[in-house]
């Protein structure tokens, strides 16, 4: 099982890097190779990639933590929330300055409840959202919990641009951000730039672009791969020994007490790790309602 992590370049989809990723290391059909976390098509930067049984931990990869880098431009509001949409209204820029954007920037730190733009995949009756947006509809979205832990406005780009530095949990979306603020503001706004730099443990300085990746694919050298253990590097680890190994690979019931043995596990799941013949990772799992260890996925290196 492997990881790479890609820079993605502004211009084609997710789906499209893993096509040309696939076609470079001239995986077979029949081998599993998925993604860490969507970006828009004229969004870049960290966009893991999972190889083969490696896909199995992506869910986890979901989960993450996200950071990115953005710019957001006031005055303007499009239907996607960005760049590639229709304008749909502009407004006065009046007297706006870095101390207003920044003064507004406080209200957007910590647990906010953010809706979720129609030009989204999320789905409503089991179509994606931005296909009823296409046919010029409307759904009613209720508001999420997403945490905005970090947001830093970098520098104000007068007359009407800031540029943002962000970390956030899962599920958040900057361009809903990028237009909250400029309705917060009343000014309008929406998302023209966008660049993931961390994604879970993973960071830019570890990302390979398509180019280089086809170079070193072409010349035969190694390839900056990543281990699943080192992909689940943010979770919580517990190694256990044979028999509790051999417990959890017969889905046979155990306590969460006994799994733990008194260490604090927190989080939605942790990593079982095998060590005897060095550390190979078994399974993941969590604390059921009921008080026992439930099997998220089984995984065991190779």
């Amino acid at each position: 099982m492997s990881l790479l992590v890609v820079d993605k370049p502004s211009g084609p989809t997710s789906f499209a890097v893993v096509k040309h990723v696939r076609a470079l290391l001239g995986k077979q059909r029949r081998e599993k190779v998925g993604h860490g976390g969507t970006l828009d098509p004229f969004a870049s930067g960290v966009l893991p990639i999972c190889i083969g049984e490696g896909t199995k931990v992506l869910p986890f990869l979901l989960d993450a933590d996200k950071a990115y880098e953005a710019v957001v431009r006031f005055g303007v509001e499009t239907d996607t929330l960005d760049l590639t949409g229709t304008m749909t209204a502009e407004h006065s820029l009046g007297d706006l300055s870095s101390a207003k954007v920044e003064a507004a920037l406080a209200g957007f730190r910590g647990p906010i409840a953010q809706v979720p733009p129609m030009y989204s995949a999320l789905k409503r009756d089991g179509r994606p959202l931005y296909a009823y947006a296409r046919a010029g509809e409307t759904v009613e979205r209720a508001a999420r919990p997403v945490t905005i832990h970090e947001l830093t406005m970098v520098g104000f780009e007068p007359p009407d641009r800031a540029r943002l530095r962000i970390r956030c949990s899962k599920g958040t979306y900057i361009r809903s951000l990028a237009a909250d603020l400029g309705t917060r503001l009343g000014v309008g706004a929406h998302l023209v730039e966008l660049r993931r730099t961390a994604s879970g443990p993973f960071q830019l300085d570890q990302a390979i672009t398509l180019d280089e990746l086809g170079a070193r694919v072409a010349d035969g050298r190694a390839l900056p791969m990543l281990s699943i253990l080192e992909a689940l590097s943010h979770l919580p680890r517990v190694t256990v020994d044979d028999t509790q190994a051999l417990v959890l690979a017969r889905g046979q019931r155990m306590t969460w007490d006994a799994f733990r043995q008194g260490r604090d596990l927190v989080g939605p799941a942790c990593a079982v790790l095998d060590g005897p013949a060095g550390p190979s990772l078994v399974a993941m799992v969590a604390r059921d309602p009921e008080g026992w260890v439930k099997i998220l996925r089984g995984v065991r290196q190779t």
